[in-house]
C-alpha cells in the first residue's frame, strides 16, 4: 500500500523527526519512575538542602543551651611594682604585688531551663519544617513527572491517530487510482493526515519542554533525563475524614506549634532577665617586701535593676509570640478548608473522567469499528469515516486531559493534607 506525501508534508515532519532522535537517545537508559525521581530530588534539590542545613544551627543552639553554665568563668591576672617613700635610711623603697582572681556569673531566675526549652522546641520546629519542605519538593516533582507522563501518553495517542489517518489516506489514494473514489474524498483524507502530523509535531515540542522542566527540578541535564514510566490513574487509599485528620497533624502545623512553644519559652527567658545575675569572685594576691604577705578574698557583685529592666527584649518576645499564634491559628483553619475544597474538585473530575471513559468513549470506539467495516463494504464514504475517527481522537484527548488534571488535583489534595503523614524525625 503506497502512501503519497507532498513536499510540505515531508518538511513538516523534519522537526518531529529531530525530536524523536533526541527522545530515542534518552530512551536507551532505564525508564525513570516516580520513586526514583523523588530519590534524586531529595539528594539534589537546592531548597531541600538549604532546609537541611538549618539543622546544624538548631543543634548548635541546643548544645549551647545545655551547657552547665551559660556564662563562662572569667580569670584575671594582676601584677604591679610599688614604690613608696623610705622611712629610714637604707630602707627598701621598691616592692611588687601579684594576684589572681576567678569570677563566675550565676543566673538566679531559672533562665537555663527556659533557654533549653526554647532551643529544644526550635530544633523540633526545624525538623518539622524540613519535613514540610520535603513534602513540597515531592509534590512538585510529582506534578512535573505527571506532566511528562501525560505528554508521552498524548504523543503515543497522536501517533496511533496518525497511523489510522494515514492508512485511510493510503486506502483512498488506491481507490482514487482505481476510479472508485472522488478527488474530494482523497483531498479530505490527505488534509486530515497532514493535520494529525502537525499535531504530533506540536506535542513533541511540548514534551521536550516538560522534560526540561523536570530535569531542571532534578538538577539533571535535559539530555540525560530518560523517559518516565508510570500510571496516570491510581487509586486513592484515603477518605475525606482520613485526610482531615492528617491535615491536623501536618508538618507545617507541627512546626508552627513548636515555634510557638519556643517563642513562649523565650518570652519567659526575657522576663527572667529582669532579675539581676550575681557574680561571685575568688581572689588571691601576694605582696613582696621584707616579708611575703599572702591575701585571699571573696567578692560578690549584684547589679541594681533601677533603670534598665529589659523592657525592649520582653516587648520583642511578646510580639514574636503573638505573630506565631496568629499564623498557627490561620494555618489550621486554612488546612481544613483547603482539603475540603480540593476533595470536591477531585470528586468532580472523577465524575467527568468516569463519564467519558464508560459512556462516550466506548460508544465512539464501537462506532469506529462499525464505520471501518462499513467503509470496506462501500456503505459510507471517507468523510463519514474521518468524522468518526476525529470524534474518537478528540474524546481520547479530552479523557487524557481530564485524567491528567485529576492526577494533578490529587497531588494538590495530598499536599494540602500532608498525605502520607511524614514524621519530622524521619525527615531528619
Amino acid at each position: 500500500m503506497l502512501l503519497r506525501l507532498s513536499a510540505g508534508a515531508r518538511s513538516a515532519r523534519l522537526p518531529a523527526a529531530a525530536g524523536l532522535v533526541l527522545y530515542g537517545l534518552a530512551a536507551t537508559a532505564a525508564p525513570l519512575t516516580l520513586e526514583e525521581a523523588w530519590r534524586i530530588a531529595e539528594q539534589a534539590n537546592p531548597a531541600l538542602r538549604a532546609a537541611q542545613s538549618e539543622l546544624f544551627a538548631a543543634r548548635g543552639r541546643l548544645a549551647e543551651a545545655r551547657a552547665p553554665l551559660f556564662n563562662n568563668p572569667a580569670i584575671s591576672l594582676e601584677g604591679a611594682r610599688v614604690r613608696y617613700p623610705a622611712q629610714m635610711p637604707g630602707e627598701r623603697t621598691r616592692d611588687w604585688r601579684a594576684g589572681v582572681s576567678l569570677s563566675q556569673t550565676f543566673e538566679l531566675a531559672g533562665q537555663p531551663r527556659r533557654r533549653r526549652e526554647a532551643a529544644a522546641a526550635e530544633l523540633e520546629a526545624v525538623g518539622a519544617s524540613l519535613a514540610e519542605t520535603r513534602a513540597q519538593v515531592r509534590a512538585e516533582v510529582e506534578r512535573r513527572f505527571v506532566q511528562v507522563l501525560a505528554r508521552q501518553l498524548r504523543s503515543e495517542l497522536e501517533r496511533q491517530t496518525v497511523s489510522i489517518v494515514e492508512r485511510a489516506a493510503a486506502a483512498m489514494a488506491e481507490r482514487l487510482d482505481a476510479g472508485e473514489a472522488s478527488r474530494l474524498d482523497a483531498n479530505l483524507a490527505r488534509v486530515e493526515s497532514e493535520r494529525a502530523r502537525n499535531q504530533l509535531v506540536q506535542l513533541d515540542e511540548q514534551l521536550t519542554l516538560a522534560r526540561s522542566e523536570l530535569a531542571g527540578l532534578l538538577q539533571l541535564p535535559p539530555g540525560e533525563l530518560p523517559p518516565v514510566q508510570g500510571e496516570l490513574r491510581r487509586e486513592a487509599p484515603y477518605t475525606l475524614e482520613g485526610l482531615l485528620e492528617a491535615a491536623s497533624r501536618r508538618p507545617q502545623l507541627e512546626a508552627l506549634a513548636r515555634r510557638e512553644d519556643a517563642a513562649r519559652s523565650r518570652l519567659e527567658l526575657e522576663r527572667a532577665a529582669r532579675y539581676p545575675d550575681v557574680t561571685v569572685g575568688l581572689l588571691t594576691s601576694r605582696e613582696g617586701g621584707p616579708d611575703f604577705v599572702n591575701a585571699v578574698g571573696l567578692s560578690v557583685a549584684l547589679p541594681l535593676p533601677l533603670f534598665r529592666r529589659n523592657e525592649a527584649g520582653i516587648g520583642r518576645a511578646m510580639t514574636e509570640l503573638a505573630q506565631v499564634e496568629v499564623e498557627r491559628q490561620a494555618a489550621g483553619r486554612d488546612a481544613a478548608a483547603g482539603v475540603r475544597a480540593q476533595w470536591q474538585r477531585v470528586s468532580q473530575l472523577e465524575t467527568r473522567a468516569r463519564g467519558l471513559r464508560e459512556a462516550v468513549l466506548r460508544t465512539l470506539e464501537e462506532n469506529q469499528r462499525l464505520s471501518a467495516s462499513a467503509l470496506k463494504e462501500g456503505e459510507i464514504g471517507i468523510a463519514e469515516l474521518l468524522l468518526v475517527n476525529r470524534q474518537v481522537a478528540e474524546v481520547r484527548r479530552e479523557l487524557l486531559d481530564v485524567e491528567t488534571e485529576l492526577r494533578q488535583a490529587r497531588v494538590e489534595l495530598e499536599r494540602s493534607a500532608g498525605w502520607p503523614p511524614l514524621d519530622s524525625r524521619e525527615a531528619r
